[in-house]
């Protein structure tokens, strides 16, 4: 049996959500009831974020690549960055990994490449929306990230480091992330929306609004998980 770790704590509810369904899309494709392996290393998301806000990269990379070293010396044959936003630095902890990688950007531009969505909005932290790391890997399949603008991007961000991160999802903080989607799909002809946030899924659990399906990283990420788990 193959084991996945896991870099989680980023937060740490949507970390929770990966293991619940890791284990349940585990089980509904193989019904002889066995369970996956996995192991979570659970990092601090303060100091990523405080390194993300100050702009030190090379930090966020260090404490990466400590945290995977630790999840090879626990025998893992692979492993998962739990949130989108450290995929600002993948390419260079891909790079330094003694462990395989499964990018959830990746997984996802296949996932809208399955679906045919060609002008995805794109939602998460500051750091995600405004960094190059979806646009790149998106444009490999010839797909254009659209994202909020500033004072949507502003209100996002905010609502997701004071509310989401620590596990607080308000309903009126739904119902205007959701006028944002509606407004995006006027102004700015979107045809699905990325919930680039694996915190996001927690307070926009539909599969759609009003006509705009959601990719749900999370989900996604998780089906590739099980995908090599089972290879």
């Amino acid at each position: 049996m193959k084991t996945v770790g896991i870099i989680g704590g980023i937060g740490p509810e949507s970390t929770i959500e990966y293991y619940r369904f890791i284990i349940d899309e585990y089980r509904r494709r193989r019904a002889d009831g066995t369970n996956p392996s996995i192991v979570i290393n659970s990092v601090d998301v303060n100091k990523l974020v405080n390194w993300m806000t100050a702009g030190e990269h090379g930090a966020v990379a260090e404490y990466l690549v400590a945290g995977l070293e630790l999840l090879q010396r626990a025998g893992v044959d692979f492993a998962v960055l739990a949130a989108n936003t450290p995929h600002i630095v993948f390419d260079e902890v891909r790079s330094r990994s003694t462990v395989p990688l499964i990018s959830i950007v990746e997984a996802t531009r296949n996932r809208a490449e399955v679906m045919r969505i060609r002008r995805p909005a794109l939602f998460g932290t500051r750091f995600t929306m405004e960094a190059k790391f979806y646009p790149d890997v998106f444009a490999t399949a010839g797909i254009s990230i659209v994202i909020p603008n500033e004072t949507e991007r502003a209100f996002i961000h905010q609502k997701y480091m004071s509310e989401l991160l620590p596990g607080i999802f308000a309903a009126r903080t739904r119902e205007q992330l959701i006028e944002i989607v509606t407004t995006m799909r006027s102004r700015d002809e979107i045809d699905g929306l990325i919930l680039g946030g694996t915190e996001l899924p927690l307070i926009l659990r539909d599969e759609a609004i009003e006509g705009v399906p959601f990719l749900d990283t999370t989900r996604i990420h998780v089906d590739a998980i099980v995908d090599n788990l089972l290879a």
